[in-house]
C-alpha cells in the first residue's frame, strides 16, 4: 500500500440543508463495526501508465456498478493517507440513490491463517452525509477533500 495511488470520484448534491456528498463505507471484517475512518471516497488503485481521471471514472464504476456521472469535474487535487497512500479526486455534481448500487467484491483470507478465501462486499453501505457529519466519519486525510470543495461551494 504504501507508495500505492489511487483515484476517485466525490459526488455532490445541493439539497434544502446545504451541500451533501456520497460517501462508501469500506467493506471486509476490520470495519464492520466502525463508523468513524471507515468512510470514504469511492476509489481504487491504478498503474501509473494510466491517467488519473480514467482510473477514477474506471474505479467508481467497479466500486458502485454503476456509470460515473456525467458533468463538470472539479479538481479536489492531492492527499497522502497515513498508510502512505496517495489519492487524487474529483467532485462531480449528481444525483444518485444509494439503493441503486451493486457493490464490487474483493477476497481474502478469513478468519485470519484460515486458508478459506472469503469474498466481501467493496463497500457494504453507501450514503449522503452533509459536509459536518462526512468530516467526522471519511478517513482523516480525505476530510482535506471536503474542505476544498467547500471552498469551491460558497
Amino acid at each position: 500500500m504504501k507508495g500505492s495511488r489511487s483515484a476517485g470520484l466525490l459526488l455532490f448534491r445541493h439539497t434544502g440543508s446545504g451541500l451533501e456528498v456520497l460517501l462508501g463505507h469500506m467493506g471486509g471484517p476490520f470495519f464492520r463495526r466502525r463508523e468513524t475512518g471507515a468512510w470514504t471516497v469511492p476509489k481504487g488503485e491504478y498503474d501509473p501508465g494510466e491517467p488519473a481521471w480514467e482510473a477514477a471514472r474506471r474505479e467508481f464504476r467497479e466500486e458502485l456498478g454503476l456509470p460515473p456521472p456525467d458533468g463538470r469535474a472539479l479538481p479536489l487535487g492531492e492527499v497522502r493517507q497515513a498508510g502512505g497512500k496517495t489519492v487524487t479526486a474529483w467532485a462531480v455534481e449528481a444525483d444518485l440513490d444509494p439503493a441503486t448500487v451493486v457493490p464490487g467484491t474483493f477476497g481474502m483470507e478469513w478468519p485470519p491463517k484460515s486458508g478459506r478465501i472469503q469474498e466481501f462486499p467493496e463497500l457494504d453501505r453507501v450514503a449522503w452525509f452533509p459536509l459536518d457529519r462526512a468530516r467526522e466519519v471519511i478517513v482523516s486525510a480525505q476530510a482535506a477533500f471536503l474542505d476544498r470543495l467547500a471552498e469551491h461551494s460558497s
